[in-house]
């Protein structure tokens, strides 16, 4: 087959024009083309009036050969590469042992399924509960202001990307096409099947529910095992070698190779692997807000007279502004038409999180926007103690708590007395979406001060690039502090603990992912390590 690049058609386009448009490209009749399908569409706003979508087409010709050298010279023509994922290993027959994964979220779920795959039978453990229980626990303390510190945004099956705008796009490289594995698997769920080729694909919660118990199912059917309400209280070890986990009841599960990804909010988990010995360091992350708008603002300031387009959907944006103070303020994990959540996993704090649906049909967009850390900000030695960071979240998630009233309601400020440095009293014509609700206050306890100081600074500048961001009723909710895990669980080229052999640290949690579709992206590679590594183990034994 052949891939074409680069193929621009307007954005009206009719329906069938693509064919033609091949046809011209490659200078073919159309009896010479064969078949085609779609790799990628996206599209290039540059020119609001004259938006271009783009397409990465792959093709079956009559007479390729000459095709390819007669356009020798065009770089956006070439063969198409195969994507097929193959598996790395199978399973023996007289399997002796079999793996542990921790965690049931993206990475998890799919370093299980490909283990399964492979005829492994993977056991996995998940501190909460299934997904349609853990969504009435979510929606207690939306709708209740009631927390399970145990089944929430953050603990659960699907793990903290159920509740969120389900984005399955990525910047990571990806030379073994891996993440097509991610979508395919996800398609076989029940995903819609344009994930496969839309340039920024997103599923949205209620689809990611259904599609996360198809997983599951599918898990088990091949031989795996999963349980539910089923936390790793200790991490057995002989010497350097992991032999197996304990969990909170008591029971003791023997293995020596174990998959760890418990998602970026597991503190307590990482306290127990720090306490075992486990080589663990302090990472960057960020924090700050969330910020809302009107949906129709983003819209219009992308998409000019085409915002609306049915292709186009709701309007995102990626900004980022380097402040004086030597601070990068950012947007991260913007959801257009979404809603703002509560999503602490502890009591007596507060955390801020953004969720879609698939229709990205509600009427505010936000996201966060947050300002770089560096383990140097923390107060402490984070070289004495890697877990610090936990602490500097966990005192800025409090100071939100207080800030709102202690009751799980968020402390919010209008962008105009943001700006102004003076607290909001009342909401203006943007309605706050958080649950359970809003105080009205001056976030500038929420954060440090150097964070203030940079959003200050940044929020005006982005809004010369989405005008009317810096608009007066906007609204500011605080806080963000999970954007990403405050450790990282080293691991060597083979995956594993660079001190602690057969614990494979994995995805959010261990600091190796960044999203739904990296984290399972990153399943799949340690999932293929475990299996090589259980082969090996399996001849060395005989």
């Amino acid at each position: 087959m052949l891939r074409l690049t680069e193929l621009k058609l307007p954005l009206d386009h009719a329906a069938d024009a693509l064919r033609p448009a091949i046809c011209q490209r490659l200078g073919i009749a159309d009896t010479d083309l064969i078949d085609f399908s779609l790799f990628r569409r996206g599209y290039d706003a540059r020119k609001k009036s004259a938006i271009t979508l783009i397409y990465t087409v792959d093709c079956t010709l009559r007479d390729e050969a000459a095709v390819f050298k007669r356009l020798d010279c065009d770089r956006n023509i070439g063969p198409t590469p195969d994507m097929a994922y193959k598996v790395v290993a199978q399973a023996p027959a007289d399997l002796k042992e079999r793996p542990i994964v921790i965690g049931m979220g993206p990475c998890g779920f799919m370093a299980a399924l490909l283990l399964a795959q492979m005829g492994f039978r993977p056991i996995v453990l998940e501190r909460g509960k299934i997904v349609r229980e853990r969504t009435k626990d979510t929606w207690g303390l939306w709708r209740r202001n009631t927390l399970n510190p145990e089944s929430n945004v953050q603990f659960g099956e699907g793990g903290a990307g159920t509740f969120s705008d389900g984005k399955l796009y990525s910047q990571i490289k990806d030379p073994n096409f891996y993440g097509r594995k991610v979508l395919e698997e996800f398609v076989k769920a029940g995903a819609p099947e344009e994930i496969i080729y839309v340039s920024k694909p997103h599923v949205g919660t209620f689809r990611l529910v259904k599609m996360v118990e198809n997983i599951r199912q599918n898990i088990v059917d091949l031989g795996g095992e999963i349980r539910f309400e089923a936390k790793v209280d200790q991490l057995l070890r002989d010497n350097s070698q992991v032999v197996g986990v304990e969990l909170a009841g008591g029971e003791r599960l023997m293995s020596r190779h174990v998959v760890l990804a418990v998602g970026h909010s597991a503190r307590d988990t990482f306290q127990m692997l720090y306490d075992a010995g486990v080589y663990i360091e302090a990472k960057p992350f960020a924090i700050g807000f969330r910020v809302e708008h009107p949906q129709t603002l983003v819209d219009h300031a992308r998409f000019g007279p085409n915002a609306g387009n049915e292709i186009l959907g709701a309007a995102d944006y990626k900004l980022v502004h380097h402040c004086k103070n030597g601070r990068a303020a950012y947007s991260f994990c913007m959801c257009p038409g979404g809603q703002v959540v509560a999503a602490t996993s502890e009591p007596g704090r507060v955390v801020t999180n953004g969720m879609s649906q698939y229709s990205r049909a509600e009427r505010n967009a936000n996201s966060a926007l947050v300002v770089n850390i560096d383990p140097e900000d923390f107060p402490g030695d984070f070289k004495k103690n890697p877990l610090i960071g936990m602490d500097f979240q966990r005192h800025w998630e409090a100071a939100a708590f207080v800030a709102g009233g202690g009751d799980y309601s968020a402390p919010a400020q209008k962008i105009g007395d943001f700006l102004a440095g003076r607290p909001s009293t009342a909401p203006g014509t943007v309605e706050p979406s958080y649950q359970p609700g809003v105080r009205w206050t001056d976030l500038g306890s929420c954060v440090p001060t150097y964070v203030t100081e940079a959003l200050r600074e940044a929020i005006p500048a982005f809004d010369r690039q989405i005008k009317g961001f810096a608009m007066a009723d906007a609204v500011l909710t605080g806080v963000e502090t999970r954007t990403s895990s405050p450790i990282r669980i080293k691991r060597g080229a083979d995956y594993q603990s660079i001190n602690t052999r057969g614990l494979y640290p994995a995805g959010e949690g261990a600091g190796y992912a960044g999203g739904i579709l990296s984290a399972g992206v990153d399943g799949i590679k340690v999932a293929e390590a475990v299996a090589l590594s259980m082969v090996n183990a399996e001849k060395n034994l005989a």
